[in-house]
């Protein structure tokens, strides 16, 4: 033991050289190395080692490093006399997987280092982690026509344990799956350490399992004990089309009425495996043997029936019935898989078809026969032919014969009576014969009649059937109407400019003919009166012509007679007025004219205006003169507490009604003589005043007959003033004759009321001074010297305050008299 002691010390000596003979190393040799398996339960403290070092003086221990004063601090400790190196608690080899400390002997006396040494300690790891998914759950989806070897899922796990001894090295394995079913099976293929994939082989079937739940676990290599866990792949499986569609049969009348379209005939149910809703159970519909595209087929996205419906009108005499065929597929191409072989250890033999363009499976479409019926009906009769065209010239008689309008019934089993009537007749040109259809002109036809397009007019005619129910038919009438030489030619303007020049000047002139040719132009133009030397036209045949003054005429208006001929000599005179001035000061001379029309229009149009505007200024004055004023009555909270002296009557007056003159004079004549009537100049004060009554009435209905004659003049023609002239005239004698009657009557009513008036009012008897009446004496007022004088304060107030209380008044009013609410 000395020796080996010895050994160790010169062994200790080299190393201590070496260290100081190397730069930059932090230790050149380690003493001795422990071991501590992780997570030891103990108990604590236990003994881990001990250092020796022979010595003959005393030295004492110590221990610096990851597990005394570094993390992981206080799990080890030594002993400062023996050396001795002690566990007080538990290590994790995933955090720390070596613990490096330094040794130190100190020499008691001196206090030096003696000896420095290095030591380690192994954390030795346990299986304590299992493989641990990431993430702990997949989910993964999968086409019902996907080919097997593809790949379902990736799978990553890891193990927190040490990758290179067993305890971090695990595998893979496919615990369960659920549902299980003979179509397809599942295997993993791992590709590294800690990846593994999930494969099928075999053909999946939507509706044999539309959802795969796969538990895989990962399990350790632990020798003591192996940890595993597991994870959960979801795969769901999305329907693809491996189920043909089948018409089973349809629903519906299959017939269609002649001329109706728009309307649903048939409807046929399919049957689908597939799942509903989806694209590979959703059905799409084919109309074979249908060339004229008389129906059209849909799709019921609910029912996934097909619907058919008539697209054009089909006529019962034609066919009376269509034969098709139908043909069903799905929205998605369709496919098959049929496993043949289950060979172990790989890829099962399996048969597939995928449809594509110009790949389609062995009889298929199947094709569905369908009949249509079409039921007949009554069709409206048609004109034959639909458009009829009669030529006619114009201002042929009225009644004249134009033609007799034919109809055919298209029907063979219904009824062929028709009755014939006008549509559209603008202007009522013609008649048309119920029964034989003969058509006449209503009225004398005018070529240059504004409603003509190209010298046609044009009438739409009915003819009705006496079918169940009635149909009708529609037809065009086209009138072409011949011309006559009917217009005269007319100049196009009758008033022309011209400058005063000291040579001969000429302007155009033309004249238009509402008639066609040869009836119109070229015109022939000649010009009447004393023109010699002055005037001319050059040349005197055509459209336009120039009119020639010559330099002898003088400045102002000169009125030209010119008359024009049309190409059958047809002529008309006109006046021509021609106004000639000096164009160095005003450049048009028919401009200077019809500018001097304007002022006196526009002088005469300002003096209408401010006379209107006076008379409105006047009516708004009276309307606010004769406005009455409302006052409103405010409202207070405070009525001010004050009452009014109430005993301030005074005698009374008797009221006398004011009589007129001529009532007072009647009624004293009334009472001197009864039966004398008293007349002036020969005619009774009666009559007089009745004169005077309808006197007032002429003067105010003249005054509204003039009124009314000015504004007529203004806006109105001599005729319509005379027509109302004529009517205010009559107006006034039937007035006339009213007035006497009605005035007698009122006049007899006032004078009776005016002489009871007049009786009641007695002279020097009115309202007169009466004693007072002692009615119930009860002698003199006794007082009592036991009671108070009650004393009144000065009652300082003002009667005049209750005079201007406006507004404050206002409560007591509204409860007293409702009525001023208003």
């Amino acid at each position: 033991m000395r020796k080996l002691t010895l050994a160790l010390f010169f062994a200790v000596y080299i190393c201590s050289v070496a260290v100081h003979s190397r730069i930059r190393q932090k230790r050149t040799w380690i003493i001795d190395s422990f071991n501590i398996e992780e997570e030891n339960p103990g108990p604590f403290p236990y003994l881990l080692g001990t250092i020796e070092l022979d010595r003959k003086y005393l030295v004492n221990f110590r221990l610096h490093g990851s597990g005394v004063d570094k993390e992981p601090k206080e799990v080890l400790k030594i002993n400062q006399r023996n050396g001795q190196i002690w566990v007080h608690k538990k290590v994790d080899y995933e955090t720390f997987q070596l613990l490096q400390l330094t040794f130190e002997a100190t020499n008691v006396s001196s206090d030096k280092v003696d000896t420095r040494l290095g030591v380690e300690v192994k954390i030795l790891d346990i299986n304590d982690h299992a493989p641990v998914f990431s993430p702990p759950h997949y989910q993964a989806t999968m086409n019902e026509s996907s080919a097997q070897g593809q790949v379902v899922e990736t799978m990553n796990a890891t193990d927190g344990d040490d990758s290179q001894t067993p305890n971090g090295t695990f595998s893979f394995n496919i615990i369960s799956v659920t549902p299980k079913t003979d179509n397809v099976e599942f295997f993993l293929e791992p590709t590294g350490a800690s990846i593994t994939e999930i494969f099928f082989r075999g053909c999946l079937d939507y509706e044999k399992a539309n959802t795969y739940t796969i538990v895989v676990e990962a399990k350790d290599h632990g020798d003591k004990v192996q940890l595993s866990s597991t994870s959960t792949v979801t795969m769901n499986i999305t329907d693809k089309n491996n189920h043909l569609p089948e018409i089973t049969g349809q629903t519906g009348p299959g017939r269609v009425k002649e001329r109706e379209s728009g309307v649903e005939v048939l409807r046929v149910q399919v049957a689908d495996k597939d799942s509903p809703g989806s694209q590979a159970w959703k059905a799409k519909y084919t109309i074979h043997g249908d060339k004229e595209k008389y129906f059209q087929i849909e799709t019921d996205p609910k029912t996934n029936e097909g619907v058919i419906t008539v697209l054009k009108a089909m006529d019962y005499e034609e066919q009376t019935s269509r034969n098709v065929s139908l043909s069903v597929a799905n929205e998605v191409p369709y496919f098959s898989c049929e496993i043949t072989g289950r060979p172990a250890k790989r890829l099962w033999d399996v048969k597939t078809f995928n449809e594509g363009p110009g790949k389609s499976l062995p009889g298929f479409p199947k094709l569905y026969p369908v009949t249509i019926a079409v039921e007949d009906v009554n069709d409206p009769p048609e004109f034959v032919p639909p458009v009829r065209k009669v030529g006619i010239m114009e201002n042929t008689k009225l009644g004249t014969h134009l033609c007799t309008l034919e109809a055919k019934d298209p029907d063979k089993t219904f009824a062929s009576k028709f009755h014939f009537t006008k549509g559209e007749d603008v202007d009522n040109w013609i008649t048309v014969d119920p029964e034989t259809g003969e058509v006449f002109t209503a009225k004398v036809l005018d070529r240059e009649s504004p409603l003509l397009k190209n010298s046609s007019y044009s009438v739409i005619l009915y003819v009705v059937d006496n079918g169940e129910p009635p149909m009708t038919g529609t037809g065009t009438l086209i009138i072409q109407v011949g011309d006559l030489n009917d217009n005269l030619p007319i100049l196009e303007v009758n008033t022309l400019g011209m400058c005063l020049l000291d040579k001969a000047t000429m302007t155009n002139i033309t004249a238009v003919d509402l008639d066609l040719p040869p009836y119109s132009s070229p015109f022939t133009y000649e010009l009447l009166g004393d023109v010699k030397g002055k005037w001319n036209i050059d040349p005197t045949r055509g459209t336009t012509v120039h009119l020639v003054k010559e330099k002898t005429v003088y400045s102002g208006v000169h009125e030209l007679q010119i008359k024009v001929s049309d190409n059958q000599g047809l002529s008309l005179t006109q006046n021509l007025s021609v106004t000639v001035c000096d164009c160095t000061s005003t450049p048009n001379c028919h401009l200077r004219r019809s500018s001097g029309a304007q002022v006196g229009s526009t002088a005469v149009s300002i003096m209408i205006f401010t006379f209107l505007l006076l008379l409105a200024i006047i009516l708004m004055a009276f309307l606010i003169s004769c406005k009455h004023e409302k006052k409103m009555i405010m409202t207070d909270d405070e009525p001010g507490w004050h009452l009014l002296e109430s005993n301030i009557e005074t005698l009374g007056t008797d009221c006398k009604v004011p009589a007129k003159i001529t009532q007072v004079e009647s009624i004293q004549t009334l009472k001197a003589k009864p039966n004398l009537i008293s007349t002036h100049d020969g005619i009774s004060k009666q009559e007089v005043i009745q004169q005077n009554h309808q006197q007032d009435y002429y003067d105010s209905t003249f005054q509204k007959e003039q009124l009314l004659k000015r504004s007529l003049q203004r806006n109105s023609t001599r005729r319509s003033y005379r027509s109302c002239h004529s009517s205010m005239d009559q107006v006034k004698r039937n007035y006339s004759i009213y007035s006497v009657d009605e005035f007698q009557l009122r006049q007899n009513l006032l004078t009776q009321i005016d002489q009871n008036l007049f009786q009641l009012q007695a002279p020097g008897e009115e309202l007169g001074d009466y004693e007072p009446h002692c009615y119930a004496y009860e002698g003199e007022s006794m007082i009592d010297p036991q009671l108070d004088a009650i004393s009144l304060p000065e009652n300082d107030f003002n009667p005049n305050v209750l005079t201007n209380l406006e507004w404050q008044f206002n409560k007591l009013a509204s409860i007293c008299r409702p009525d001023l609410k208003s």
